[in-house]
């Protein structure tokens, strides 16, 4: 539950409608965000939203194996004739991975946070929301030893090259693309990257509240720079020139992924 939207979190769930995003998913980034997304989302059950629920690297530091069970209760679904809670709405564990580039956490701990949310996502059968950033051997590497027992898996906000794009293909990851792609100075690469991933793996979002699409009117982009989920189809139009096909067709494309991965029956 990102603070970015605290004063008007309901209007930014009526914007993505109207602008016909039906679903949202909230990333949870620790404990307690996870917490939280999957309370606000209970309020939402089966209209609006739903959440991932996991630990970001940035707070590895923080994981111990209090914070596994809990994350454990979180994600376990209950028993259907007890009261309906948040949990009901978790569709995936993470964000998780590994992020090398600032070391918010240490590396050990890192690793050490991500392999047990690989295993515990492995037990419960969830589908994983993976980050990786200036970690990519080391990634790659624990994911390969759980991959065969996941359900499914997304490279969440993929920047990377065609080594890194060739190596998540390989182990059947969702490759997700955000507005990083419409950002002329850092993401011009990705336009020729796009072909390459098949129509079956390929995932839009906006990680919202960051990476505001640069292709958006001036008079969309606001003073805060707030990105929001009402600009994806910013993004698939983005994204669907790079691919040669429609914006309609780009999205339902990838709305079929995202409910063939996440489960969403929207």
């Amino acid at each position: 539950m990102n603070p970015a939207f605290d004063h008007d979190r309901e209007a930014v769930i009526a914007r993505a409608r109207a602008a016909g995003v039906r679903t949202l998913i909230i990333t949870g980034s620790s404990i307690e965000s996870s917490v939280a997304a999957a309370a606000f989302a209970q309020t939402k059950y089966n209209t609006d939203c739903m959440t991932t629920a996991g630990v970001h690297p940035h707070n590895a530091k923080d994981w111990d194996a209090a914070a596994l069970e809990r994350l454990r209760e979180l994600a376990t679904p209950v028993q259907p004739a007890q009261p309906p809670v948040a949990v009901a709405t978790i569709v995936a564990i993470g964000e998780c991975g590994l992020d090398y580039n600032r070391n918010f956490s240490p590396p050990q701990a890192q690793r050490k946070c991500f392999e047990d949310q690989l295993a515990l996502a492995a037990q419960l059968g969830k589908p994983v929301f993976l980050h990786e950033r200036d970690a990519f051997d080391d990634f790659v590497s624990i994911l390969k030893k759980y991959r065969a027992n996941l359900p499914g898996a997304v490279v969440h906000c993929f920047t990377g090259g065609p080594a890194e794009l060739e190596a998540y293909l390989e182990l059947d990851c969702y490759i997700g693309i955000t507005g990083w792609v419409c950002d002329e100075r850092r993401g011009a690469h990705l336009s020729s990257l796009l072909p390459r991933i098949p129509a079956n793996r390929l995932l839009l979002e906006t990680d919202a509240p960051y990476l505001l699409p640069r292709n958006l009117p001036r008079s969309l982009r606001g003073k805060s720079g707030r990105n929001e989920p009402c600009f994806l189809p910013h993004i698939a139009a983005c994204v669907a020139a790079m691919v040669g096909k429609t914006p309609q067709q780009l999205a339902e494309e990838t709305g079929a992924n995202a409910r063939r991965l996440f489960g969403v029956c929207t």
